[in-house]
């Protein structure tokens, strides 16, 4: 694994080999490991550690990239030498910073971060996982049911060295489990990461998926039309992970933000608070952004009021000079942007719902529903509308029919059509949030949602 101290070596080689105005280095990599099965077998086993330096160079308001994966002197003049050239012939940018310091670096405060990097999760073996995959397969053989799913591990580092003297360095560590079971006519799913591998207990996912594949089994055809439906904190996570795009300073400035002229006012339901909290002991990643600046703890929504957005450096400087400023919130560098150049500006990637006054676990939201429909998981999102929101996807992996308080049967998937902004206004209950994973997002802290009146547009064959 490439440690910090080989990684400020490589930078002074790199600062050595440069006659640009200033340079900038990011480190990335580590080690990666994946155990994939299908068919209740493993078939396929890989490993790959990779490190990769990227370069950025700027002349005069000019700056350009470029990366490579091998250390020694004449690699580290090659990658230097086309950044430069790259960077002389690009057209000057009015709107590029110089580099940060570690002062300026520093100004948008430090978190306290959790440990993220776990020994035993770095230590983990083929010969584990494929031993946690048997207990998978021996769960699927005694529901005769096929499953197939991933046990994949990693060892990861993030820094960035510039030649303002800033420097910055994350090491963290992941392991991730999904697993499908598969019946004759139905599926049921379970995925789940950590930092911590002790966190994880595929065994006992297995059998939650195998319950939804047997529970799901000869589903029943209910109409589309607007239910009760209970979100699953995975189901919740994809669907609502498609408006955080638009909470970036970036968005509003390119006017393709739903939230133009919304920021201040009360856009969802009171029960809604959400925050971008790179510290929260649920979350991972790194407390840096892309050039280096320290994350902010950033409350976006407030008992429904859409409080703020997040900003790059460039990103804040324009707002501030935009005939938007007034109605774009507070308006600072808040440690959200990407490396530089890009076209996005910046983007909360540290989600953490608020937990509820009085929150329910998914036995008392489904006790309480008179008619509903309980959903897994959500995929193929797609947005339909970007001002109000509404997206378009499928429940799959397990849907049921809920009646009088209880799971009835499994029923066919349905299609939706739902905006974010009419969805979290309609929740009716949440669970205390927690740490999930989907497929159509990133990784949240949030919770189940019991959401009223739900657009069911039609329902699938399977």
């Amino acid at each position: 694994m490439l440690t910090r101290d080989r990684a400020g070596d490589i930078f002074d080689r790199i600062k050595g080999f440069s006659s640009a105005d200033e340079v900038e280095v990011l480190f990335s990599g580590g080690r990666f490991a994946l155990t994939r099965f299908a068919n209740n077998i493993i078939h396929q086993n890989v490993e790959d550690e990779n490190h990769v330096v990227s370069v950025r160079t700027t002349f005069d308001k000019r700056t350009a990239r470029a990366t490579t994966n091998k250390f020694d002197d004449d690699s580290l003049r090659r990658v230097v030498e086309s950044s430069e050239a790259l960077a002389k012939v690009q057209h000057p940018d009015p709107d590029l910073l110089p580099m940060p310091d570690s002062r300026e670096a520093a100004k948008t405060g430090e978190l306290p971060i959790p440990t993220r990097h776990f020994e035993q999760t770095a230590a983990i073996t083929p010969q584990l996982r494929a031993e946690s995959v048997k207990k998978i397969v021996e769960v699927a053989r005694n529901h005769q049911l096929v499953t197939a799913g991933i046990f994949s591990s990693s060892e990861s580092v993030d820094g960035i060295f510039n030649s303002r003297g800033l420097s910055q360095w994350h090491a963290q560590t992941l392991a991730e489990v999904s697993i499908t079971m598969l019946g004759a006519d139905s599926s049921g799913w379970q995925k789940a990461n950590s930092p911590d591998v002790t966190n994880l207990d595929p065994p006992h996912m297995a059998e939650v998926a195998a319950k939804k594949a047997i529970d799901s089994a000869h589903a029943a055809e209910i109409p589309a039309g607007k239910y009760t439906v209970i979100l699953e904190p995975s189901a919740a996570l994809d669907i609502v992970g498609f408006m955080f795009w638009d909470y970036s300073g970036m968005a509003i400035l390119d006017q393709r933000s739903f939230l133009t002229g919304r920021i201040g006012s009360k856009l969802f339901g009171e029960n809604i608070t959400i925050w971008d909290d790179v510290g929260h002991p649920l979350q991972n990643g790194t407390p840096f952004d892309g050039e280096g600046m320290r994350r902010l703890r950033l409350p976006l929504v407030e008992n429904g009021v859409v409080k703020r957005v997040v900003y790059a450096r460039a990103t804040a400087e324009r707002m501030k000079r935009s005939e938007y400023k007034d109605k774009a919130g507070p308006i600072e560098p808040t440690g959200h942007g990407f490396p530089l150049p890009n076209e996005m500006g910046e983007m909360p990637l540290n989600l953490v719902f608020a937990a509820p006054q009085s929150p329910q676990n998914l036995a008392e939201m489904i006790a309480s529903t008179e008619r509903g429909v309980l959903v897994t998981r959500l995929w193929y999102i797609r947005e339909v509308d970007p001002y109000e929101k509404i997206v378009t996807g499928m429940t799959r992996d397990g849907t049921f029919l809920v009646e009088n308080g209880r799971i009835k049967e499994g029923v066919r998937n349905f299609r939706f059509n739902e905006s974010l902004i009419h969805m979290l206004s309609n929740v009716e209950a949440m669970s205390v949030p927690q740490r999930s994973s989907g497929e159509e997002s990133f990784d949240m802290v949030v919770p189940a949602m019991k959401i009223r009146d739900f657009n069911f547009t039609e329902v699938t064959k399977f």
